[in-house]
C-alpha cells in the first residue's frame, strides 16, 4: 500500500473526482487502481474565495513498486507506514502487588486501558464521582451557583477534557503512532470515524460521556477495577535495598491502604491538595511555566466570516475556528488558548470562593458564541520564584480576586471588550450575550490580573483584529479568569524510565505531571507510562 499526500480539491468537489485526482497523480489507467482510503482530510483557507480540501490517502495498486520506482523523488508518494499499536509485553502470571492509576482523565484512562488489554488488571482511584453522576453535580455550579469540590469541571470521571471541545489534535511528536491508538480507541467507544482522518477532529462533551463510559466498562471487562469517590490522601514510600525511595502503598481518605509497587499518579491540572501532599513527602516538584488570562467571546458568524469568506458555514468546514499570538511589547507572550467555536464559557472552579473559567463546545458546535482563551504566558523565575507551589498559590490569588470581583456568589467578572481597551467599568451588554453560567457580573477587569497581563491583552486585541476582522469589535466579551491552561508544577520523571526522579515505582503522567496539554497529548503520555509500567512489573515478575 501507498500513501499519497497533497492531493488538493476544491471544496465541493464531487465525491469521484479524488479517484480522478489519484489516476493523474499517479499516471495510471482505471484498471490499476485498486482501492484507497483516506488517510487525513485537511484545509487551505489562505484563499477565503477558493478554499482547497488536502487528501492524505492510502491507495492499493496493481504494481506499487513499479509506482514507487516511478516517483522515487517525490516525497508525497511512499509506501504506507505501519501505524498499528504494538503492545511491548503482556502481563506475567506471578506479579505480587497490581498497579495503581490514580485519577482517570484521559492519561489515566489510556494508561488503565493499556496495562488492562495486557492483563495486568489495574486498580483505578478517583476522586471524582461516575461521568453521570459529575454531569449532575457540574449543572449543580452551573445552574445554582453551588460548588461540589470533589465533583466537578475540574474532578471526575473523564477528566477535565470531558467538560471540553473535545479537541483530539496536538503539535507532539509521535514517532510510534501512539496518537492513532487514541483515536481508534475512541471510535470504539462511540466516536465519529471522522475524527480518524479530518486534520482538527473534535467530539464535543455530550458524545465523551458515552465514550468513556464505555472505555470504563471495556477495562472492568479486562480485569481491571475502578474505584469512584476514592481520594487519595497519603503515598508510603520507603528504602528499598538499592538505598532509593520506594513506593510501597497508597492511603485512601476513608483510611484504606492499598498496597503497590507501581504507582500511576495522572491527577490533573488542578489536584491542588495532591500536590502539596507529594511536595510534603520529599517527591520532586519544580513550578513551571503557565498563562493566565480571559475567556473572549464573539458571534460565531463573525468568526466564520473572516475565516472562510463567502464560504462561512459550509458544512465541511463547519464553525471556523482560529489561532492567534501576539508578542507585546512588554516581553509578554499573548495567544488564543483552547478556541472553542459555536460553544460556551463554563464555570470551573474546583476550590471554593474562586472563579475560573474554561471553553466548551458540543460536537455539532452551533450555539451562537465562539470563545477562545486569550492569555499572556508566565514563567516562575521572573512572576512567582521561590518554591515549587508558588504558581499554584498564584492562580488560587487571582481566582480569589476573580471571585470577589463578581459578586463573592460564582457570578464571573466580564467587561466588554471597548470598554476594556478604554479601560472603563462595562454597565449593559451589547450584540454578545454572555455564556457562562451562573452568570456574570459587569465590571472593569483592570485589577483581576497583573498590570503586565492587562496591558499585553489590551495591546493584543486590536492586532489580533488584523487577522480576525471585527475581533476588537466593541460589544464582544472578556470573562475572567482563565488561570487553568495548563499545570503550575512538573513532578519531574527520569527520561527512560519514566518513574520520578527521586521517588521508585512513582510515575507521573499526563496534565498534572507536566507532561500533556489536552485530550491526545494526555492520552498518548497514559500509554507511555503504561507501556513502561508493564515492562518493570514484568522484570521483576
Amino acid at each position: 500500500m501507498l500513501r499519497i499526500t497533497e492531493i488538493k480539491l476544491p471544496l465541493d468537489h464531487a465525491q469521484e473526482a479524488i479517484r480522478a485526482a489519484l489516476l493523474k497523480k499517479l499516471g495510471i489507467p482505471e484498471t490499476d487502481l485498486l482501492e484507497f482510503t483516506i488517510f487525513k482530510r485537511g484545509v487551505d483557507a489562505r484563499k477565503t474565495h477558493a478554499i482547497l480540501l488536502v487528501y492524505s490517502l492510502d491507495v492499493s495498486l496493481k504494481n506499487e513498486a513499479k509506482t514507487l520506482a516511478k516517483f522515487n523523488k517525490d516525497p508525497h508518494v511512499r509506501p504506507t507506514p505501519d501505524t498499528s499499536y504494538q503492545f511491548v509485553t503482556q502481563a506475567p502470571t506471578n506479579f505480587k502487588h497490581r498497579p495503581v492509576i490514580v485519577g482517570f482523565g484521559p492519561a489515566g484512562i489510556f494508561a488503565a486501558l493499556i496495562l488492562a488489554q495486557s492483563g495486568f488488571k489495574p486498580i483505578v482511584l478517583e476522586r471524582g464521582k461516575a461521568v453521570r453522576e459529575r454531569t449532575q453535580d457540574t449543572w449543580g455550579l452551573w445552574r445554582k451557583g453551588v460548588l461540589n469540590p470533589e465533583s466537578n469541571v475540574q474532578f471526575g470521571e473523564g477528566g477535565a477534557g470531558t467538560f471540553s471541545d473535545g479537541k483530539l489534535y496536538s503539535q507532539i511528536k509521535d514517532p510510534k503512532h501512539y496518537g492513532r491508538k487514541v483515536l481508534q480507541e475512541f471510535v470504539k467507544a462511540g466516536a465519529p470515524e471522522e475524527i480518524l482522518y479530518v486534520s482538527h477532529p473534535h467530539i464535543g462533551t455530550f458524545r465523551l460521556v458515552g465514550m468513556v463510559e464505555e472505555m470504563r466498562n471495556t477495562i472492568t471487562a479486562l480485569g481491571g477495577e475502578i474505584r469512584f469517590q476514592s481520594k487519595v490522601t497519603n503515598i508510603e514510600i520507603e528504602k528499598n535495598a538499592a538505598g532509593d525511595n520506594q513506593v510501597q502503598a497508597v492511603v485512601l481518605e476513608s483510611g484504606e491502604r492499598i498496597a503497590t509497587n507501581h504507582l500511576v499518579l495522572a491527577v490533573g491540572h488542578s489536584a491542588r491538595d495532591t500536590f502539596e501532599m507529594i511536595h510534603d513527602k520529599g517527591i520532586y516538584v519544580e513550578a513551571k511555566p503557565f498563562s493566565i488570562g480571559f475567556r473572549i467571546e464573539h458571534p460565531q458568524s463573525l468568526i466564520d466570516r473572516a475565516r472562510h469568506g463567502p464560504n462561512a458555514q459550509h458544512p465541511i468546514l463547519g464553525a471556523a475556528d482560529y489561532k492567534l499570538v501576539h508578542h507585546a511589547k512588554n516581553g509578554r507572550a499573548v495567544y488564543s488558548f483552547c478556541m472553542c467555536p459555536g460553544g460556551t464559557v463554563v464555570a470551573a472552579a474546583s476550590e471554593p470562593h474562586r472563579v475560573v473559567t474554561n471553553g466548551m463546545s458540543q460536537y455539532s458546535r452551533n450555539e451562537r458564541n465562539a470563545n477562545a482563551g486569550i492569555v499572556v504566558g508566565i514563567t516562575p523565575e521572573v512572576d512567582y520564584p521561590g518554591h515549587p507551589l508558588a504558581g499554584m498559590e498564584l492562580q488560587r490569588k487571582l481566582e480569589g480576586q476573580a471571585y470577589e470581583l463578581g459578586g463573592s456568589n460564582y457570578k464571573a467578572p466580564a467587561q466588554l471588550i471597548g470598554d476594556f481597551l478604554a479601560n472603563r467599568p462595562s454597565t449593559q451588554f451589547g450584540e454578545v450575550v454572555p455564556s457562562y453560567t451562573p452568570g456574570v457580573h459587569l465590571t472593569n477587569l483592570d485589577t483581576v490580573l497583573p498590570e503586565f497581563a492587562i496591558s499585553a491583552i489590551r495591546e493584543a486585541i486590536p492586532q489580533f483584529a488584523k487577522q480576525i476582522k471585527g475581533f476588537d469589535v466593541s460589544d464582544g466579551l472578556l470573562t475572567g479568569v482563565e488561570t487553568r491552561t495548563s499545570s503550575p508544577i512538573r513532578i519531574k520523571r527520569d527520561d527512560d524510565s519514566l518513574q520520578s526522579i527521586n521517588t521508585k515505582g512513582l510515575y507521573p503522567t499526563g496534565e498534572g505531571a507536566g507532561y500533556a496539554g489536552g485530550i491526545l497529548s494526555a492520552g498518548v503520555d497514559g500509554i507511555k507510562v503504561a507501556e513502561a509500567v508493564a515492562l518493570s512489573m514484568n522484570n521483576q515478575a
